[in-house]
């Protein structure tokens, strides 16, 4: 079956170059110019400077083209992902759809397997997740996601996996999607540590109490513990804690030392945490790390309070 990505962003790219291992794929942009580059050069230099596109790569500008594909996957920021949904709908009807996006929709709530299975409700869902970085995906090193569909989804997991990236499927996409949204949050938190000289003690501390909360919240919302636990939960979050090539983790550490961060970096956990202590509050859901995190995106508290703040909870039983 044919394959597009729509998205020619670092990860999108990625994608295409991987799954090109196995037969061709239509790379999507939206910006023309971008299109007309990456045709030029065979790079995406912008976006993922050092990698080739294969040959079978085809690069377009043109929507309508990237949808004849039969499965489409959408590799677009968290933020976006409703509005083209609403304006491409008639599109994507059909189609086997699968989002590579982590986060949470601000003005909804939702996640991106909910929003795809709204828009195109005659559309097969699924989302791709879990600890990588577009980087090593293009370069070929080995990397392990997991593929959640509520549909039984073995034969998408064989179509994308390739020789470096191996899939692992489940039927919990609401955990599967809450973790890759909720590790992000957690990750800002964990760069705020490193950033203000927390020290590395202080981040483990933060990445185990950030994990509880990540169960708490999706388990309340129908996830399986176990899909907290796998490569979509702990995986993604032991890799984005620890690494500063996670934008979310960058924005943290630059955060906690007080420094410029690039505001054109779409960074998800900054929206995700916003969502997610709205979502706690309306449940009555116990999440102070990330409640403090969306405190500091919006100025709200400074770093010396947000520190006091969790250090002054009172002593319980873990």
């Amino acid at each position: 079956m044919s394959i597009a990505v729509l998205g020619a962003g670092a990860f999108g790219t990625a994608l295409a170059v991987s799954l090109a291992q196995n037969g061709p794929v239509t790379l999507w942009a939206r910006d023309p110019a971008q299109v007309r580059a990456m045709r030029e050069t065979r790079r995406n230099t912008a976006r993922l400077p050092g990698v080739d596109l294969p040959e079978n790569v085809s690069v377009t500008a043109e929507i309508g083209v990237a949808c004849t594909a039969g499965v489409i996957l959408l590799a677009m920021p968290m933020q976006q992902m409703a509005a083209f949904l609403g304006t491409h709908a008639p599109l994507l009807s059909g189609k086997t759809l699968v989002a590579c996006s982590k986060g949470i929709d601000l003005a909804t709530g939702q996640g991106p397997v909910a929003l795809m299975a709204e828009a195109c409700p005659d559309a097969r869902a699924a989302i791709l997740t879990g600890p990588s970085f577009a980087a090593d995906i293009a370069r070929g090193l080995p990397t392990a996601l997991t593929l959640a569909c509520r549909e039984d989804a073995a034969a998408l997991q064989a179509l994308l996996s390739t020789p470096s990236l191996r899939l692992y499927r489940t039927t919990d996409t609401i955990g599967a999607e809450l973790g890759g949204a909720l590790k992000n949050v957690i990750a800002i938190a964990a760069g705020v540590v490193i950033g203000a000289g927390l020290g590395d003690s202080a981040r483990a501390a933060l990445m185990t109490r950030g994990f509880a909360e990540m169960n708490r919240l999706a388990i309340a919302l129908g996830a399986q513990p176990d899909t907290l636990a796998g490569l979509s939960g702990l995986g993604d979050l032991v890799l984005t804690c620890t690494s500063m090539q996670s934008r979310n983790f960058r924005f943290g550490h630059a955060l906690g030392a007080g420094e410029a961060f690039d505001t054109a970096t779409t960074v998800e956990g900054a929206a995700t945490s916003k969502a997610v202590a709205a979502m706690a509050a309306r449940r009555g859901l116990d999440l102070p790390v990330a409640q403090m995190v969306a405190a500091l995106v919006d100025r709200r508290i400074t770093i010396a309070e947000a520190v006091q703040a969790l250090l002054s909870r009172p002593l319980k039983q873990e």
